[in-house]
């Protein structure tokens, strides 16, 4: 549990420390935090488990671990992005409903049952996300940070659905896969590679402790816990990414991001908190359970 809590918080001090970088570049800031990414994580699975143990961990992970990998790309890149166009507290807390949106596509796309709970949750989230969105509709925020936002939390979802069905995939090494494509994709697209002191340390911590020691941390802990706890782990991370810029950084959410948002943890808390009790429960077959939230 305290592992599982530490990647969340890992991962709620990102916002933050993208608002530190002066790199105007947005590809910039994609290659190298996604290269010192990539460099922790393949360092952290060479000391686990050993060269040739790390290269049996890519091999092993077949198509699946390539659809991860390419979410997390995904994912990782329309993060950076989508900080330039809107606020950390919007991208936040729409992924805060990624949970319920993999038990929705696992409904659409394998027709697993999902409990009645379950859907009101769904319409809740989705009721709360709408609110947040609505800013873009009128002009208020840019629609290209809440679409972003929209498409992580699709793309997550899309690889939590997977990550169930294929059990044996290991994040760890599609993570890294992850953050090698992102930096890829990143270095064909970027205006320039030079950047200051200043800010490579800050992409340094970007890469390697937000988001690289988080996976590990996440990896490692959520073997040993139930799903349900390490959702509500998770919550944690929407929660404190805003408040972190706010104390830092002086970045508000406006009235509608933080009702929307509310809506949304709310939704999130509420079903968690029933899934434990249906998992003390026997549980009946075919009956959609909670993902884990990565």
């Amino acid at each position: 549990m305290l592992l599982v809590f530490l990647s969340a918080l890992m991962w709620s001090f990102g916002g933050a420390i993208a608002r530190f970088i002066d790199i105007t570049d947005n590809w910039t800031i994609v290659f190298w935090r996604s290269l010192w990414a990539a460099a922790f994580l393949l360092g952290f699975m060479a000391w686990r488990d050993g060269w040739r143990g790390t290269l049996k961990l890519f091999r092993d992970m077949g198509l699946p671990g390539l659809g991860v990998a390419f979410c997390f790309a995904i994912a990782s890149t329309s993060f950076i992005v989508a900080l330039a166009h809107t606020t950390v507290a919007n991208i936040l807390l729409i992924q805060a409903g990624v949970p319920l949106l993999a038990a929705l596509l696992a409904w659409a796309l394998f027709r697993e049952r999902v409990a009645a709970a379950t859907w009101v949750a769904i319409a809740a989230v989705i009721a709360g996300v709408a609110i947040m969105v609505s800013e873009s509709l009128d002009g208020a925020v840019s629609p290209i940070g809440d679409g972003l936002a929209l498409l992580i939390a699709c793309v997550l979802s899309i690889a939590t659905v997977i990550t169930r069905r294929f059990a044996h995939v290991r994040m760890v090494p599609a993570n890294c896969l992850a953050a090698m494509l992102a930096g890829a994709f990143a270095a064909s697209q970027a205006s320039e590679f030079a950047v200051s002191a200043r800010d490579m340390g800050f992409l340094f911590a970007f890469g390697v402790f937000n988001l690289g020691v988080g996976l590990a941390f996440f990896a490692t802990g959520v073997r040993l816990v139930p799903a349900a706890i390490a959702a509500l782990l998770g919550t944690f991370e929407p929660i404190l990414g805003p408040i972190w810029v706010w104390l830092v950084h002086g970045e508000v959410p406006s009235v509608r991001t933080v009702i929307g948002g509310a809506v949304v943890v709310t939704a999130l808390l509420v079903h968690i908190g029933l899934e434990f009790r249906r998992q003390a429960r026997p549980a009946r077959p075919g009956v959609t359970g909670l993902p884990s939230p990565k």
